[in-house]
This record gives C-alpha cells, sequence and structure tokens, in this order.
C-alpha cells in the first residue's frame, strides 16, 4: 500500500468518523422529542418515498425550478457510481464497474450527461437566487452563503468528476468513446505527459476530497435535507388531510399543553425543523406573509430549528440549568410571537406546497394551544367566540332556541319529528352560518328546495345541533371543540345517522375527517358533491340554461379544495348551468384563502392589507359578473371585498346552490 491510499484510507476513516458523530448528534436531538407513531402503512409512506422525494412530484408543481432540482438530485443519484468507484479505489488500489459490460458503459454515458445538465441547473440556480432574485428565495446573508457555497460545491465535484475521467482517457485508463462524450471532448486538452499524471492525481484528490468534505459540511447546513428528506417524507403524516392530532384531555399525567419550547416538540417535528431548506415555496404562498402580516410559516419551521439546535446540546448534557440565559428562553415568544401565530388563517396553503412534507400548520395550532389552554392569552375577539360557544353553541351571539328559525315555511322535519335516521336519505347539517347568517340563510333556503325538487327525503337537527367545534379547534381551544364535537356525536348517533351533508365545509371537513377521531363515523359529503350528483343522475334537471355570455368565476374554498380535493364537482354543476367559467390566475388547491379560516373570521385584521381585498381584486381581474363560493365564510368575506371595491353593482357574489337553483326545472 503506497502513501497516496494510506493517506486516504486514513483521510475516509477520519471524515466517516466524524460524519457518523454528526448524525449520532442530530439522531440524539430528534429523540428529545415526545411520541409520535409513524411506522403504520408501510406500504403507503414507501410510495410517499417513490413518488415525493425521488420522483420530486411537488417540487414539479413549480415546473422551472422544479426541474432544476430534479436534475441535481438525480445528477447525485446517477453520479453516486463513480463517487463509490473512487472511494473503493482509493482504499485498496485499482477498481472499476467496468466488469459490468454493457451496463457499465450506459452508467458512465448517463453520468456525463447529468454532470452537463448539473452544471446548468446550478448556474441557472445561481441566477434565480442571486441575480433574477427570486422573492422567496431571498434569505438572511447566512442563508445566502450557505446557499452559494452548496451549490458552488457541486458545480465543483461534477467539474471535478469530467475532469478526473478526461485524464484518465489521455493516460489510457478509460477507453475514449461514446460512454465518455464530454470527458473525451476535454481529454485533448490533455496530452500523455507527466503533467497529465499531476493532473489525474490532482483531479482524483480533488474529487473524493469535495465529496468527503461536502458529506461533513452537510450536517452543519440548512442544505442538511439532502440527508433529512427521505426520512420526513417517509414518516410524514397519513392521518386524512388536513385533520389536526387530538389531545388526550383524559391523560390526567398531562400538566400543560400545546407547544411552548423545544420539549413539548413531538420527535417529527423537531426532524421538520433539521429538514426545511429554506426554499421559500410555503412563503410565496401564504396568504397572510402575502399581505403583510409578520407570519412566514418558513421562520417558523427555521426558528423551531434554530432554538431547538440552541438548546438540545444542553438537554442532552443535563446541563440545562448552568445556562440559564438559554434556558430561560422559549421558542414560544422569544422566537415566536403571538401576532405570527394569529395571522395564520390554517389554509394548508404551505403544507400543501412543502416539497418535503413539514407538517407548518399542526405545529401553529400546537403554540395556539399552549397560549390559549396553558395561559388564556388570545386576542378579545377570541374571547368573545369561546364565550359565544360556551353559552349558545355558536361563535355568534344569537340564542340556540333560534337555531332552526331559517326554515320556518320550508315544510322540514327535524330529527326529534322523524326520531329514527332510517326514515330519511341524507341528514342536513345546516351549520352555524347557514342558521344564523342573514345571507347564507338564503343559501340553506336554496340547498334545501333543491333537495326537495330532487325529491330527497332529509331532516335537521334543529336546536339539537352545535357548533361542529372548527373554531374552537382551531383558535386552540381543544377542550371546548371536544366538548362540542362529543356532544354532536352523542346526538347523531342517537338518532342512528349515517349521512350527513353539510354547506360549510368546515362543517364537512370536522364531520368527515375529525369526528372519527372521537367515534363519530358517518357519510359526510359535501353540498356541491351532493348537487353534482343529483345533476348527474337527472335528479335535478336544467331547465333554462344561462347565457354562454354570463362569466362565472368560482373561488376555492380552502377546506373544500386543499383539504378534501373537492375541485372539479363544483365547477361541474357551474357548467351545467350553461354558464361560461373563467378561473383565477391562483385557483383549485392553488387558490388564495378568502382570510377567513383558523378562525379569523372573528377577529379584526389589524395589520397589512386585508387578504380578502387581495383574493376579491383578483376575481375582479377575471371579468367576471358573478363569484361563485361554496363556503359561508368565503361568501362572507368575498362579499365584503365586492363591496370595498365599489364593485356590487356590477359583480355579485352566490353560493353554487343559488346558481343552480335559478336554472333548473321547478316542482
Amino acid at each position: 500500500m503506497d502513501f497516496n491510499h494510506i493517506a486516504f484510507t486514513l483521510l475516509f476513516i477520519a471524515s466517516v468518523v466524524y460524519f457518523s458523530f454528526s448524525v449520532r448528534k442530530l439522531i440524539a436531538t430528534v429523540q428529545l422529542g415526545k411520541p409520535d407513531p409513524r411506522f403504520d402503512n408501510i406500504p403507503q409512506r414507501l410510495n410517499n418515498v417513490l413518488t415525493i422525494a425521488f420522483l420530486q412530484t411537488k417540487l414539479l408543481r413549480e415546473p422551472f425550478a422544479g426541474m432544476l432540482h430534479l436534475l441535481i438530485f438525480w445528477g447525485f443519484i446517477a453520479l453516486s457510481v463513480v463517487v463509490v468507484e473512487t472511494i473503493i479505489e482509493g482504499l485498496i488500489g485499482s477498481f472499476s464497474f467496468s466488469f459490468l459490460g454493457g451496463i457499465y458503459n450506459i452508467i458512465t454515458f448517463s453520468q456525463e450527461i447529468f454532470c452537463v445538465l448539473v452544471m446548468a441547473a446550478i448556474i441557472a440556480s445561481l441566477w434565480r437566487r442571486f441575480v433574477a432574485k427570486i422573492k422567496r428565495l431571498q434569505v438572511d446573508e447566512h442563508g445566502k452563503k450557505d446557499a452559494a457555497l452548496i451549490l458552488s460545491w457541486i458545480f465543483l465535484i461534477v467539474t471535478a468528476t469530467l475532469f478526473q475521467n478526461a485524464t484518465r482517457i489521455s493516460l489510457g485508463m478509460y477507453e475514449a468513446g461514446i460512454h465518455y462524450p464530454i470527458s473525451s471532448m476535454l481529454s485533448s486538452f490533455f496530452g500523455y505527459e507527466q503533467s497529465t499524471y499531476i493532473a489525474e492525481k490532482f483531479f482524483w484528490w480533488m474529487h473524493i476530497g469535495l465529496v468527503l468534505a461536502f458529506l461533513n459540511y452537510l450536517p452543519y447546513s440548512k442544505h442538511l435535507h439532502v440527508l433529512t428528506s427521505v426520512p420526513n417524507v417517509f414518516f410524514a403524516s397519513l392521518r386524512p388531510k388536513g385533520a389536526l392530532k387530538p389531545i388526550n384531555l383524559q391523560d390526567e399525567t398531562l400538566t400543560k399543553f400545546g407547544v411552548a419550547d423545544v420539549e413539548d416538540l413531538t420527535w417529527k417535528q423537531l426532524l421538520d425543523g433539521y429538514t426545511c431548506t429554506e426554499c421559500g415555496r410555503c412563503e410565496s404562498v401564504c396568504p397572510a406573509n402575502l399581505t403583510g402580516k409578520p407570519l412566514s410559516p418558513r421562520k417558523i419551521i427555521v426558528d423551531t430549528r434554530r432554538r431547538t439546535t440552541e438548546k438540545s446540546p444542553l438537554m442532552i448534557a443535563g446541563e440545562l440549568e448552568s445556562q440559564q440565559d438559554i434556558a430561560t428562553k422559549t421558542l414560544l415568544d422569544n422566537y415566536i410571537t403571538e401576532d405570527e401565530l394569529w395571522s395564520c388563517t390554517t389554509c394548508m396553503a404551505c403544507v400543501n406546497e412543502c416539497p418535503v412534507m413539514i407538517e407548518h400548520v399542526d405545529e401553529i395550532v400546537d403554540m395556539r394551544r399552549a397560549l390559549v389552554l396553558n395561559e388564556s392569552r388570545f386576542p378579545p375577539e377570541v374571547k368573545t367566540v369561546f364565550d359565544n360557544l360556551e353559552r349558545n353553541f355558536t361563535p355568534w351571539g344569537f340564542s340556540h332556541s333560534t337555531r332552526a328559525d331559517w326554515a320556518e315555511g320550508l315544510n322540514i322535519p327535524t330529527m326529534a319529528e322523524i326520531g329514527d335516521a332510517k326514515e330519511i336519505d341524507v341528514l342536513f347539517w345546516v351549520g352555524c352560518a347557514g342558521a344564523y347568517d342573514a345571507r347564507y340563510k338564503k343559501v340553506s333556503v336554496a340547498f334545501s328546495k333543491l333537495m326537495q325538487q330532487a325529491g330527497i327525503r332529509f331532516a335537521i337537527l334543529g336546536t339539537e345541533e352545535k357548533c361542529n367545534g372548527d373554531a374552537a379547534r382551531r383558535m386552540g381551544n381543544e377542550y371546548l371543540a371536544q366538548t362540542l364535537m362529543m356532544e354532536n356525536i352523542e346526538t347523531l348517533n342517537r338518532y342512528h345517522v349515517k349521512k350527513i351533508v353539510a354547506t360549510c365545509p368546515h362543517c364537512f371537513h370536522s364531520l368527515k375527517k375529525e369526528y372519527p377521531q372521537f367515534g363519530g363515523h358517518f357519510e359526510v359529503m359535501h353540498h356541491t358533491d351532493f348537487l353534482n350528483q343529483l345533476v348527474e343522475e337527472g335528479k335535478l334537471k336544467i331547465r333554462e340554461k344561462k347565457k354562454s355570455s354570463e362569466k362565472i368565476t368560482y373561488h376555492d374554498s380552502c377546506y373544500l379544495a386543499r383539504y378534501n380535493d373537492v375541485i372539479q364537482t363544483p365547477r361541474a354543476t357551474l357548467q351545467a348551468t350553461g354558464a361560461q367559467l373563467v378561473e383565477m390566475p391562483r385557483s383549485k388547491d392553488k387558490g388564495l384563502c378568502c382570510g377567513a379560516g383558523g378562525g379569523r373570521m372573528w377577529m379584526e385584521e389589524r395589520i397589512g392589507k386585508r387578504i380578502n381585498i387581495e383574493r376579491t381584486e383578483e376575481a375582479l381581474s377575471t371579468n367576471a359578473t358573478t363569484i361563485a363560493s361554496a363556503c359561508p365564510f368565503c361568501m362572507t368575506m368575498m362579499n365584503d371585498g365586492v363591496k370595498a371595491k365599489e364593485a356590487a353593482e356590477k359583480v355579485q357574489v352566490k353560493d353554487v346552490a343559488e346558481l343552480l337553483l335559478e336554472t333548473v326545472e321547478r316542482l
């Protein structure tokens, strides 16, 4: 074994040992988190890894940037063969996978092509970040330097690979040909002489030295996601999309709730922090951030990582008390403010766009839970909502005894009158807005008339219906939310209810995906799905189609499109009316929130531009004469926006049910 092999062996061992130390420290940090079972449904988790981590389907939602990353990612995988070759060669002497024959030629050819593609992708990435200065890519100085270093590092690695191959071709160590297309061309710059031997050694050491150094830098870089993204995707939540994790309020050992600091986070939430690459996709779609609010989903996750990095070494060493300046700080308040947390609309756009499956909304709600349940800290408007829910079972201050007044004269029976759900086809869950809001009561009436015309046997709970619990839950009051949910489940089960239809997406989501957490198992449909089904089955017939010149733009509710994938059926129903449907630039699962979710419906919007104004301006830009919605909160926000823009005389806001009722055959 010559000096080169000895030197490389020592370097390789040192690199592996140091890397192992860094990874062990990272694992120990993540293990500080609270338990969170994530080993269920292994086939689905492996499928997520294949489609999201390796095929990068979420990154490709932004085609150009996604393709750049895809090239770099797969370039790294393609180049891993030559890295392994180089390591083995450094340890035992001359080595090559050439015994694989034709397969090896295919591998080397793909490596050469990927080298060029990776170099082009890196140049484009650097241009986007430092010349075009794409907004979402702008981070602090440390982040900028880190990004520049990592991209330059990768560029040098692939450059060294090509020149290592080129010098070896010149020296006759490799055979020139189509399987080395780029290196064969570069080999013409080198002759069969002593300087080429030196160059070959230089590029060999440059290549492997950069690889080993890169490997050991990653654990301390924001590009740690190179190592953690696959595990993070594997361990992504498989709960029904958008369903919050419940708190076990029966657990008498719990002394505090939610997340206030590192020790309150689950191990998956800690892993989320170390997986974030600060790509800014979450921030670029956040309605709060886009309208000047202090919330940045990226900052929430990065702050989690920074606080964990600050506190975890002392926690692991058991020396936290010796550093009071660190021990007395908390993630909540010292890193993340109340204004940030209360700015969130829980629209889930951040989660939807994150390419590595980080769960921003869950962590934000967990911190709201800490504020509400542990410290009773919340905006004054929130207290009013909680008081109303406790007294009247609705976020509004209306009397519970008037909940069924909207149905007067419509001949709609209540479950108390029916006695058992076997006598009806479906229960109509009216919701608080459908029962109390002056505008949305008209939607309840329209939907009821459509069901009557279709011959559907249905009933309502009337005064036995209570708020579904969504507002309380997303405002952080898990205790109040669970109380409402359990009372509703008891009522529904008493009548043996099996099938429910709801006009409010928040009711729909809670009943469908969160009530099962507490024993409420029902078949739940949103009224747009239900209406489309009635049209397709011929139970509702279009009497007179709207003029094709009448333009309608449909605003997607977050709790329909992103939370529950209800995207096509509302559009199909609207198109059945004959109107011309025009899409807003941000639509479907990329639609912009109206600003009312996450309890924001009842909170004042004091900072920045109003979200509903931003969305209304987008709707008005389509020149549609009608803005269609399928959510009471969205309808309120869009109506307010149209009035604020002084467009109420030209543009109307209507529910899908109202628009359908205008065109169907009457009884």
